[in-house]
């Protein structure tokens, strides 16, 4: 980024200007007005910044408003101190408009990365021992991710929340799963300062003073959001003609191993396991699969490197194909109290991980239900010196089963869309037992459940799913979450190979616009053809 230096005025040193660009976001339309310097104790913003709130007058960081802070961006540096706690509950019209603008999200992969992390792991398994505990295995050699890959990543709140909504939509959390589940993203409607478009995103005072009393919920949903999100952005990169699909690692798993106690089966009670799958696919190929870790902390960058090495042990755990040729990605979102956020991102590459056709392939219909399996648990070791080691903790997809994960993989896809559409009968059909079925059968309590009752149409398509009405800052909202009505009648049907091979084809069709007039608030519309969408009633 180039720097540009400004020389000192002769501007008033008074009191602050009435008409200057304080509050809010600032007035992109006013010419950037002359400043006193920085290193006068004024806040300044030579690359045409304006800081939010506290230009034309003293600032909490102003010694710091250098060029160092001008390459973050000084309104959102200048943000956490400017923005006051309990003022006064923002017009839901403001919140929704705020929701769709675009910003830079700061991605940090480097060399010094992996050493930071390498650092934390081997002092960690110092600790270990001195515990007399087993050491843990880790993913080895960590690498940061390509330049070229993360290039310019830019994100809106409002799809930060949809990637979220979309990768908790089977979460099994019972009979609450309507408000506490389907919509748990809408309660970050507010979390995130976008501020200005060269800006970087950072926590909003509302997000500040939720991370005061729920730090490790806060942190951890909205990493999500923001990992996946950059997970799909590297993949598109990585893989321009293929179709990139997250899915929850857990319900996966549960349909070949029992994780738990109450599942039927030979329990790994291994506690370390990735958070999601990445599918890339096309038809015709082999799929790839990508184990992903997902963490996220309200401290700073060494609290993201403690997490980034125990995300090296939850990857490790799941092996496809050949011992320790699973490539891998692993994510820390670092949500500072104050100053910008940023998602800390590491790999491990290999040569695995392809789902390449094995015996009795050519009999697996991806429209028939999946075949719930009992795998015996543990990752086996290559054999060495003719002796065979003993299997180690964790789970491992062998040449034989590669059909058959693929076809988990496809159905368990298709159930987290049918799920974000509310339709929980067309999500049984997707699920075996142990993956949860009984959390879509049934009765769950009043006022907590989602159907799919709700047609809507969004940027000129028709959209099918399931709505919710509640109140953002004392005004009526509704929040609509649906599938493309094409898509949807394949999925209500049983018919996912017709699903996929036409999502496939759509895959960069679909709008990009963020707002609909017409249907007036903000829209997300993901290439899986999925929508989330706001506005005011």
């Amino acid at each position: 980024m180039v720097i540009h230096w400004m020389e000192s005025t002769n501007a008033s040193q008074g009191s602050p200007r009435a008409d200057g660009p304080c509050g809010g976001f600032g007035d992109a339309r006013r010419p950037a007005p002359a400043r006193r310097s920085a290193f006068l104790g004024w806040c300044q913003a030579p690359c045409n910044r304006y800081c939010n709130g506290c230009c034309w007058r003293p600032c909490a960081y102003a010694y710091l408003c250098t060029p160092l802070v001008c390459l973050l961006g000084c309104d959102v540096i200048c943000s956490a101190r400017s923005e006051p706690r309990g003022s006064r509950l923002k017009p839901a019209s403001e919140v929704l408009k705020d929701l769709i603008r675009p910003t830079n999200v700061a991605v940090h992969s480097s060399g010094a990365l992996v050493g930071d992390v390498d650092a934390v792991a081997v002092e960690d398994d110092k600790k270990r021992r001195e515990r007399e505990l087993d050491a843990l295995r880790r993913k080895p050699a960590l690498q940061p991710l390509a330049a070229k890959e993360i290039g310019s990543f830019r994100l809106t709140p409002w799809h930060v929340l949809h990637t979220f909504g979309r990768a908790i939509a089977l979460a099994r959390r019972g009979a609450g799963r309507g408000l506490a589940e389907h919509w748990g993203s809408l309660k970050y409607s507010q979390a995130l300062f976008a501020g200005r478009p060269d800006a970087y995103m950072s926590l909003s005072a509302e997000g500040r003073e939720t991370a005061d009393y729920y730090k490790a919920l806060q942190s951890g949903e909205l990493g999500v959001g923001f990992a996946l999100s950059l997970a799909k952005h590297v993949l598109g990169r990585r893989y321009p003609h293929h179709a990139v699909s997250i899915i929850s690692a857990d319900t996966v798993l549960r349909a070949g191993w029992a994780l738990t106690s109450r599942d039927a089966g030979h329990r790994s009670g291994y506690r370390y396991r990735p958070r999601f799958f990445a599918e890339v696919w096309k038809p015709g190929e082999p799929s790839r699969v990508f184990p992903i870790e997902s963490k996220g902390n309200h401290s700073n960058a060494s609290t993201s490197h403690d997490q980034l090495a125990s995300a090296s042990a939850h990857v490790e755990a799941v092996h496809i194909g050949s011992w320790n040729e699973t490539p891998s990605l692993l994510f820390s979102t670092e949500l500072p109290m104050e100053g910008p956020l940023t998602v800390h991102g590491l790999q491990t590459l290999g040569k695995g991980g392809f789902l390449r056709e094995s015996l009795g392939a050519g009999d697996r219909d991806l429209d028939h239900h999946v075949e719930e399996l009992n795998i015996y648990p543990g990752i086996q070791p290559p054999s060495a010196d003719g002796e065979t080691p003993s299997s180690e903790p964790g789970f491992h997809v062998q040449p034989e089963h590669y059909s058959w994960f693929g076809h988990v993989l496809a159905r368990t896809f298709a159930a987290g869309l049918t799920a974000f559409a509310g339709d929980g009968e067309a999500t049984v059909r997707y699920l075996t037992k142990r993956q949860g079925q009984r959390h879509f059968t049934g009765f769950a309590h009043a006022a907590t459940g989602s159907v799919q009752d709700a047609r809507q149409e969004l940027c000129g398509i028709p959209f099918v799913g399931t709505d919710h009405v509640f109140r953002l800052n004392r005004t009526r909202v509704e929040a609509f979450s649906g599938v493309a009505e094409h898509l949807y009648r394949h999925l209500e049907g049983g018919h996912v190979q017709r699903y996929r091979d036409e999502v496939y084809v759509r895959r960069d069709a679909w709008p990009q616009a963020t707002w609909d007039s017409k249907w007036g608030g903000p829209v997300s519309v993901h290439p899986d053809g999925s929508a989330l969408a706001m506005r005011e009633l």
